[in-house]
C-alpha cells in the first residue's frame, strides 16, 4: 500500500471551501457546492466527509454520479489519493459491476443504482452523506433520489446530510429544493478554483449547414468539426478533446481524421473498460479524443489542452400520442458550454473552438432541458407509486413533471400490471421496479419469460435495454444471433446485461404471478406461447438446444428466433405492434404509420413488432430501426388492451362511413358494412364531416349566399338578435337551429348536398322579436340607383363596407351616398365598359374633384357616352348620347 498522497490532494484548490461546507452540513443538514472543474470537489471532499483525510469523524458517504464511466473514475482516483486500491477505503457500484468489500467507506454509485438502494431501504441504513454530484445535468434519476432522499431526512433520519454538487448549476434553486421550506433554503458553498485561462476561438461554418432534427446531424456540420479538429491540431499544442452529441457522429468524424499526427480515440459510456481507461491515462504521443457527453464533467483527461465544442446535444424526446420516444439532437446550453471549454484549462492555458457564430451564443438555453419535463416518465411514475406517492405530488422535486406526461405513464403502468387504475402499485409493479429496466422492458422480460424461457427473453431485453449498433441491422432477430456469434464490445455487454437480467428475473421479488392481460372488447386468440411459424423464420438456437440448456423454457422452446424475437418486442411494445399496408408500409397500432428502409428482409412480413423507431418533424411516417417478423395471434395476445369491437360511424375520406370493425388499436382486424347504423351516430358523424370539410357540403345557391353575406353584415354592424352566420364553427354551435329537420333525415354527403342553405338559414332569422321584417329596409338585396337600375349590393366582405358596383353615369345627379342599416356603401364606380373607373364612399366629394380627373380621361376612350362638365345637375342615365336624343 502506498502512503496517502498528501501533496495531490493539498493541491486540490476545493480544499479552501471544505471547512464551510463542513459548517454547513453540521448546521443545516444539507449544503449546496458549486465548484469549478479540476478543483477536486468529486474526490477530495467525500474523502474529508468520511474522515479519511482531514481527521474529522469517520462517516459512511456515497457519491451519485450520473454516469458509469464518472463512477468508476471517481473511485479511482480517491482510491490513488489515499495510496489503495479500488474496493478498499474506497468502492464503487455500477449496474453489473460492484467493486467494495466490508471496509469501504466512501462508495461512488450511479444515481440508478442509488434509486434501487432507497427503494430496498428507505432509510438508507448505515449512510450518513449522500453527495449528488453533477447535480446540474438534470437527469430524471437525479432529482428522483434528491427528492426521495428530502423525504427520508424529512420523516425518517433528519440527521442524513445531503450535499448537491456541480460546477455549473442553478445554486439558488438547489438550494431551494434542499432547504425544503426553511427560510432562505440550504446555504451554498462556493470553491474559488484554480482554473487556467481558455482563450475562445469562434470557428463557425463558412457556408449554412441544416439545423439538427431528430437524430440526423448535417453531413456538412461533420466535416466542419473534423476541419477545425485539423486546424487546432495546427494552430495548438497538447491533446485535443472533441465533443460530439452521439456515437455515431463520432464514429464519422474519426473516419474524416485519417492521417492525422494524433492517435484518434473514442470515447462514450458503451466504451470498453480499456478504451475509457486509455483515455484517461497519461500517454506519451498526442490524442485526439472524440467524446459524447460523458467527458463534460467528473472526469480530467490528462493532456488536453484544446477542446473542439460541436455545440450539439443529445436529449431524450417523446411523442405519448403515438407512443414512440428518442433521443433528438439539440443545441447544447451555455452551462454545457462552459464545462466542455473548462476541460482545456484544468492542467495548463488551453483553447476552445466552438463550431457556431458568436452571436448566437447569447440566445443557447442557459442550462439543460430538465429531463422530467421532456422525457418517458413512466420508469419514474412507477417509482413514486413505489415510493408511496403514485402522483408524485408530495415530492420535492427541483421540476414537477407534466401532467400529461404522468397520464401517459399511468396508462402504460396500468396496461404493463405494475400499477392498479387507482394508481397503487402492485406486487408485480414492486417487482419490476426492482429490474432496473424500464417497466414495458420488465413485462417483456417477465411475460416473455413464461413463453420463450427466461434465458431467450433475457437476451431479447437485453439487446432492447440497449440498442445495437447499426451495422447489426433492423433485424432484433438477426441482430440476436450476431450478438450471440459476436465478439465486439457491444456483444460482450449485451452478454453481461442478459446474464444480470435472466438472475434478477429469477429473484424472489418477481416471483409474483403474472396477471391476465387487461381486459377489451374481444379475447385475444390463443395461445400466445405458440404462433404459427413464419415463412423463412430461422431456428437457429431453437427448440432443442434452448430446452436443454434453458429447463425454466421447456417447452416454449419450439419458437423459433424470429418468433421469439416477435413476441418479447410486442409484450414491450405493444402499441407498435403494425400490420402491413404494402411493400415495406405499416400501420402500428399507435395509428402512426411506418417505413421500412430498402433492402430489408422485414419488408415483406405481414406483421411487424416495432422495437425502435423514430419520426422526423416533418415526417408522416416513423422510419423503423429495430423489429421484428409478428403473426396476427401474438399481435392480438401482447396487445390485448388495444382489443375493441364495436360499430364505427364516422367521417372519413370525404363521406359517412358505417360498418362494424373489430380494432387492434388503429388496425382493423375485420369490417363488414352496417346496414342500419344509429341515427344519432350518423348525425355526429355528418356533423364531423361538416365541420371537417366545411359548410360547402350543404346546396350554397348565389341568393343563399347573398343571404349570409347580408346576415353577417347585420350581426357586426347591429348585433343583438341577427346572428353570426359568418364563421362555420358558430353556425355548426346550432345546427338544431337551422339544419333540422333535414339533417337528421341525412345518411350520407349527397344528402347533405341536397340540403338548402339559404332556406335553412332563414329558421335563423329572428323572427320572435319581428326584425327579420326589416331584412330588407336594413340591408336591402338591392339599391334603387338615380337611373331607374336596381344596382345588387354586395356584403361579402367580412370586415370592409357593402360595396355598391354601378355605372358612373348612373349616378349623375345624386349628391349622397347611398347607405345601409347607416353605413355608407363604397361606391366602385365603372366605366361604360363594366370596368372600374374610381372608388370612393363620398360621392359629393368625387364630383366636386376626382371626377375632373376621370372625364378628362376617359371621355375619349368613350366618346358615345355622356361626359358633362356639371355632373350633379345632369341626367342620370345607362345609354348612350344617340339612345338619349331619341
Amino acid at each position: 500500500m502506498t502512503a496517502i498522497r498528501r501533496a495531490d490532494l493539498d493541491a486540490l484548490p476545493v480544499r479552501e471551501a471544505v471547512p464551510a461546507l463542513v459548517s454547513a452540513l453540521d448546521g443545516h443538514g444539507a449544503a449546496v457546492l458549486c465548484a469549478p472543474p479540476g478543483t477536486g470537489k468529486t474526490t477530495l471532499v467525500p474523502l474529508v466527509l468520511a474522515g479519511l483525510v482531514g481527521g474529522g469523524p469517520r462517516r459512511r458517504v456515497v457519491v451519485a454520479e450520473p454516469r458509469r464511466i464518472a463512477a468508476r473514475a471517481a473511485a479511482r482516483r480517491m482510491a490513488w489519493l489515499l495510496g489503495e486500491q479500488v474496493g478498499g477505503s474506497v468502492g464503487f457500484t455500477v449496474r453489473g459491476e460492484r467493486v467494495a468489500g466490508p471496509g469501504t467507506v466512501v462508495e461512488v454509485v450511479t444515481t440508478g443504482v442509488l434509486l434501487q438502494r432507497l427503494q430496498r431501504d428507505q432509510e438508507l441504513s448505515g449512510v450518513d452523506v449522500v453527495i449528488l454530484d453533477e447535480c446540474h445535468e438534470r437527469h430524471l434519476d437525479a432529482d428522483t433520489v434528491a427528492a426521495f432522499l428530502l423525504d427520508v431526512r424529512e420523516t425518517l433520519r433528519p440527521e442524513l446530510r445531503l450535499v448537491a454538487a456541480s460546477a455549473t448549476t442553478d445554486a439558488a434553486g438547489w438550494a431551494q429544493v434542499l432547504g425544503h421550506g426553511r427560510p432562505g433554503g440550504a446555504p451554498v458553498v462556493a470553491a474559488a478554483g484554480v482554473s487556467y485561462p481558455v482563450e475562445t476561438v469562434w470557428a463557425p461554418p463558412a457556408r449554412p449547414v441544416r439545423p439538427p432534427h431528430g437524430m440526423r446531424v448535417d453531413p456538412a456540420q461533420l466535416t466542419h468539426v473534423a476541419s477545425v479538429v485539423r486546424r487546432a491540431l495546427a494552430e495548438r499544442s497538447g491533446d485535443v478533446l472533441c465533443f460530439l452529441p452521439g456515437v455515431g457522429e463520432l464514429a464519422r468524424v474519426a473516419g474524416q481524421l485519417g492521417g492525422v499526427d494524433a492517435e484518434v480515440l473514442q470515447i462514450h459510456g458503451r466504451a470498453p473498460a480499456a478504451v475509457q481507461d486509455a483515455v484517461l491515462a497519461p500517454s506519451a504521443h498526442r490524442r485526439v479524443i472524440l467524446a459524447t457527453a460523458v467527458a463534460e464533467s467528473s472526469l480530467t483527461v490528462p493532456g488536453v489542452r484544446v477542446v473542439v465544442d460541436s455545440g450539439l446535444a443529445r436529449e431524450p424526446r417523446v411523442d405519448h400520442a403515438r407512443g414512440l420516444g428518442a433521443l433528438a439532437t439539440v443545441r447544447a446550453s451555455r452551462a454545457a458550454g462552459r464545462q466542455r471549454a473548462g476541460r482545456a484549462g484544468r492542467e495548463a492555458p488551453g483553447a476552445v473552438y466552438r463550431c457556431w457564430p458568436e452571436a448566437e451564443d447569447g440566445r443557447l438555453p442557459a442550462f439543460p432541458s430538465p429531463e422530467i419535463r421532456i422525457a418517458d416518465l413512466a420508469q419514474f411514475a412507477l417509482q413514486a407509486a413505489c415510493w408511496g406517492d403514485p402522483d408524485a405530488a408530495g415530492l420535492a422535486l427541483p421540476d414537477p413533471p407534466p401532467a400529461g406526461a404522468m397520464a401517459a405513464a399511468r396508462e402504460v403502468l396500468v396496461a404493463v400490471g405494475a400499477v392498479a387504475p387507482d394508481g397503487r402499485v402492485t406486487p408485480r409493479g414492486l417487482g419490476m421496479s426492482r429490474l432496473g429496466l424500464h417497466p414495458r422492458l420488465a413485462r417483456a422480460l417477465l411475460d416473455g419469460a413464461a413463453a420463450v424461457g427466461p434465458r431467450r427473453a433475457a437476451e431479447l431485453v437485453a439487446l432492447l435495454s440497449e440498442e445495437p449498433p447499426r451495422e447489426y441491422g433492423d433485424d432484433l432477430a438477426a441482430a440476436w444471433r450476431r450478438a450471440r456469434a459476436g465478439g465486439d464490445a457491444y456483444a460482450a455487454r449485451w452478454r453481461a446485461e442478459a446474464t444480470r437480467l435472466r438472475r434478477a428475473a429469477a429473484g424472489p421479488a418477481v416471483l409474483s404471478p403474472s396477471p391476465p392481460l387487461p381486459e377489451s372488447g374481444a379475447a385475444p386468440r390463443p395461445p400466445v406461447g405458440a404462433p404459427p411459424p413464419q415463412p423463412g423464420a430461422s431456428n437457429a438456437g431453437g427448440a432443442g438446444n434452448d430446452a436443454a440448456r434453458d429447463p425454466a423454457g421447456a417447452g416454449a422452446g419450439a419458437l423459433g428466433d424470429d418468433a421469439a424475437a416477435g413476441l418479447v418486442a410486442a409484450l414491450a411494445f405493444p402499441e407498435r405492434v403494425a400490420k402491413a399496408k404494402g411493400e415495406g408500409a405499416f400501420l402500428m397500432a399507435s395509428g402512426t404509420a411506418a417505413e421500412l428502409g430498402d433492402g430489408s428482409r422485414l419488408r415483406s412480413a405481414p406483421w411487424l413488432a416495432v422495437a425502435v423507431a423514430d419520426r422526423g418533424p416533418h415526417s408522416a411516417s416513423a422510419r423503423v430501426r429495430l423489429g421484428a417478423v409478428l403473426d396476427e395471434d401474438t399481435a392480438r395476445a401482447a396487445a390485448a388492451h388495444l382489443l375493441t369491437s364495436g360499430d364505427e360511424v364516422r367521417w372519413e375520406d370525404g363521406d359517412l362511413v358505417a360498418r362494424a370493425t373489430h380494432r387492434l388499436g388503429a388496425i382493423a382486424l375485420a369490417v363488414r358494412p352496417l346496414k342500419n347504423p344509429d341515427p344519432v351516430l350518423v348525425r355526429a358523424a355528418l356533423l364531423d364531416g361538416l365541420r371537417s370539410d366545411g359548410l360547402g357540403l350543404l346546396r350554397w345557391t348565389p341568393d343563399a349566399g347573398a343571404l349570409r353575406a347580408r346576415l353577417g353584415f347585420l350581426h357586426r354592424t347591429l348585433g343583438g338578435a341577427w346572428p353570426d352566420v359568418a364563421d362555420d364553427g358558430a353556425l355548426l354551435e346550432r345546427a338544431d337551429d337551422w339544419l333540422e329537420p333535414e339533417l337528421s333525415r341525412a345518411r350520407r354527403r349527397a344528402d347533405l348536398a341536397r340540403i338548402d342553405a339559404g332556406q335553412a338559414l332563414n329558421r335563423l332569422l329572428p323572427w320572435a322579436t319581428g326584425e327579420a321584417a326589416r331584412l330588407d329596409e336594413l340591408a336591402p338585396e338591392r339599391i334603387e340607383v338615380p337611373s331607374g337600375s336596381r344596382i345588387r349590393v354586395d356584403y361579402s366582405a367580412e370586415h370592409g363596407q357593402p360595396v355598391l358596383a354601378v355605372k358612373l353615369q348612373e349616378l349623375f345627379g345624386l349628391a349622397e351616398t347611398p347607405k345601409v342599416a347607416g353605413v355608407p356603401v363604397l361606391v366602385h364606380l365603372l366605366s361604360p365598359a363594366g370596368r372600374p373607373a374610381a372608388v370612393t364612399a363620398d360621392l359629393a366629394s368625387f364630383w366636386q374633384g376626382g371626377y375632373r380627373a376621370v372625364r378628362a380621361e376617359l371621355r375619349g376612350r368613350y366618346p358615345k357616352h355622356p361626359w358633362p362638365e356639371d355632373p350633379a345637375t345632369a341626367e342620370p342615365t345607362r345609354h348612350t348620347n344617340a339612345r338619349l336624343r331619341r
